[in-house]
């Protein structure tokens, strides 16, 4: 039986594309334009000419820098996450003991504090370490407010290992650090990489963290850049606009390369 058209789907969809498509136009149709022809058009016409001249100017003026730092944050925070969440759900998963509970309990009153409720506390000790205006000043803490979330992820994924695989590793006489590199980590693939996918978003779009703890040109990353970009160009939309361009395509390559990992680790969150 011929299945009958659904055009009412179909207008949601035109519309839903409308909705999603017309900024995405302004925003990149706007980054091709000079200055004064954008001015001069408006944000819907249709570019008479293209030019690069926008993300040429962003580089010199010190995007390319805010764009390292970011990647060095990220990276660096990336690396903190998973050499220390993975053995630390483990050991929640596989020891039931007070203190472990307590422990895990810890990181989940974690997630009830917000970063601005300590803001302050953290520009203390962050100074008196010799950290403000580094980039360890910004990774430390934007990996400590990871762990909580990454740690509840990955127990999460974990505890879907069944007993049965635990004993025959102990029967076949593995060691705990057998065990978890050769059956853990395997078989935890995807909360690994929802932690790496969720880590790395954290970092690359910080603001409040280099905000507060940073203050020279040479550490500042990029979503600090946008906001120093948008009082630099005044009322230059095409030249922000062309940054804003450039510190999106990283985001969207993670996420077009990892939304079903990070969709699959998810799902493990309030499991067994």
């Amino acid at each position: 039986m011929r299945r009958r058209p659904n055009y009412l789907a179909g207008l949601g969809a035109l519309v839903w594309l409308a909705l999603v498509g017309l900024p995405l136009y302004v925003m990149l149709g706007a980054t091709v334009q000079s200055r004064s022809a954008y001015s001069a058009n408006g944000p819907l016409s249709f570019p008479k000419s293209f030019t690069l001249d926008n993300y040429v100017q962003d580089f010199s003026n010190g995007f390319g820098q805010y764009f390292l730092n970011t990647v060095v944050v990220t990276v660096s925070v990336v690396a903190i996450v998973v050499l220390l969440v993975p053995p630390l759900a483990f050991t929640i998963v596989r020891n039931r003991g007070r203190g472990t509970s307590g422990v895990f309990r810890l990181f989940l009153l974690g997630l009830a504090i917000p970063a601005q409720a300590v803001i302050v506390p953290m520009f203390y000790v962050i100074s008196k370490a010799g950290l403000y205006d580094n980039l360890v000043g910004v990774i430390l803490p934007t990996a400590a407010f990871c762990l909580p979330v990454c740690t509840l992820i990955l127990t999460g994924t974990m505890r879907d290992i069944t007993t049965e695989l635990f004993e025959a590793m102990a029967v076949d006489g593995a060691s705990v650090r057998r065990t978890f590199f050769q059956l853990v980590v395997p078989l935890s693939k995807s909360g690994l990489s929802t932690i790496v996918v969720f880590s790395a978003l954290q970092a690359w779009n910080g603001f409040l963290f280099p905000l507060v703890l940073t203050q020279s040109d040479e550490t500042k990353v990029i979503t600090l850049g946008l906001y120093n970009f948008r009082t630099q160009y005044g009322i230059n939309i095409p030249g922000l606009l062309a940054a804003v361009v450039l510190s999106t395509i990283p985001v969207l390559l993670v996420y077009l390369f990892a939304r079903r990992a990070l969709v699959q680790g998810l799902m493990g969150v309030g499991g067994k």
